[in-house]
């Protein structure tokens, strides 16, 4: 196998195919004009370049060489690839550097660039259908808050932080885009801007995470902000705004520090989210509004009344949404009982795994 794993460094790709690599420059400005988030334009673009320099070093210098062979034979390369731990690529990591190929050929032959689609009958990786490894109960998510020092500005962030992913199960790129003027006090809710897909929603946010949220900023964010035009709500210790790794790491210390015996990031607390508040009868069209999946309308608008519904239902399935802590084992030493994935609907708790998986 080649040397060339499906992230070739920077020497190797400035030697690939100049016909590709410019039939590439060409579909990003188009992306471009199609009103595409810069991100998913990075992704696109790094993931064709991989297939762009693994083309190159196999003689194929032009889009119009590709055929459905080559593109299975790359499938195949990265079915056959190990990472540095000697690991393989995920069934998730597979089909994200085959989805943009797919979509780059679809447009050089509607574009008329090339012949034919070589990619038309690429079939994908079957998804793996997992339940989610790793769910909190309500006293595990006591226990992980309870473990914070709240006496410091970073204490203070990090209980306010992890409130808010435990009240609405935010994907880790909308935490950390948060605004301070993205929180409404009054109907304790949160508006998130531009969430996966570029939508906009409005969820609630509940008494509890607005109390904690309100304490951060009244006691902690003031002595970590050095730019007060700055308004990104969680800031680092160098007044920064939080990354998406950052947040991964930051939020899997918290859970360790708790010692639980379980390990996970920000999507632990979005599986947790959505598992206790269907298992406290929360309808599933409320939860995909909650967590902005796809299944929702793309051009629904929250109106007053519906947005009044999603807060009550909220408050009345999310054991986390009050300041008083409903139904919890306060006891640390006596467990409660595990969260039954089996009791809600598992093609919704696949979509939920599927989707921590293919997070970059």
């Amino acid at each position: 196998m080649s040397s060339t794993g499906p992230q070739a460094t920077h020497g190797t790709r400035g030697q690939a195919a100049f016909g590709m690599t410019a039939a590439l420059a060409r579909y990003l400005e188009h992306l471009g004009t199609r009103g595409y988030r810069a991100q998913g334009m990075a992704t696109a673009a790094r993931y064709i370049t991989d297939f762009i320099v693994w083309a190159s070093e196999r003689g194929v210098a032009h889009p119009s060489q590709v055929s459905r062979a080559v593109l299975e034979r790359y499938q195949r390369h990265l079915y056959h690839y190990r990472k540095h731990d000697g690991q393989p690529l995920s069934i998730a990591s597979q089909r994200c550097k085959l989805v943009p190929l797919r979509g780059w050929f679809k447009w050089l032959t509607r574009s008329a660039q090339i012949p034919a689609n070589p990619a038309a009958d690429l079939e994908l990786p079957r998804r793996l259908k997992r339940l989610p490894r790793v769910v909190l109960t309500a006293a595990e998510v006591e226990r992980v808050m309870a473990a914070i020092d709240l006496s410091t500005p970073i204490g203070l962030r990090d209980r306010a932080l992890l409130e808010v992913l435990y009240a609405t199960g935010l994907r880790r790129m909308e935490l950390a885009r948060l605004e301070t003027g993205d929180i409404d006090t009054e109907r304790a809710v949160i508006l998130i801007r531009e969430g996966k897909g570029g939508k906009d929603r409005l969820i609630p946010l509940g008494s509890r995470a607005l109390h904690w949220v309100g304490q951060y900023q009244s006691q902690g964010r003031d002595q970590l902000a050095w730019n007060q035009q700055d308004a990104t709500l969680f800031l680092s210790t160098q007044g920064k705004p939080l990354s998406a790794l950052w947040l991964s790491s930051l939020v899997a210390k918290r859970v360790d520090a708790a010692q639980l015996g379980k390990r996970g990031g920000p999507h632990l607390f979005r599986h947790t989210m959505a598992t206790l508040m269907l298992e406290g009868g929360a309808d599933i069209r409320h939860i995909q509004a909650m967590l902005g999946h796809a299944e929702i309308s793309t051009t629904q608008i929250y109106t007053q009344v519906a947005i009044r519904q999603l807060v009550a239902v909220h408050a009345r399935t999310h054991p986390g949404a009050s300041r008083h802590v409903r139904g919890v084992q306060m006891s640390l030493d006596v467990p409660a009982p595990e969260p039954r994935p089996n009791n809600v609907p598992d093609g919704f708790l696949w979509a939920l795994q599927d989707e921590a998986e293919d997070a970059p």
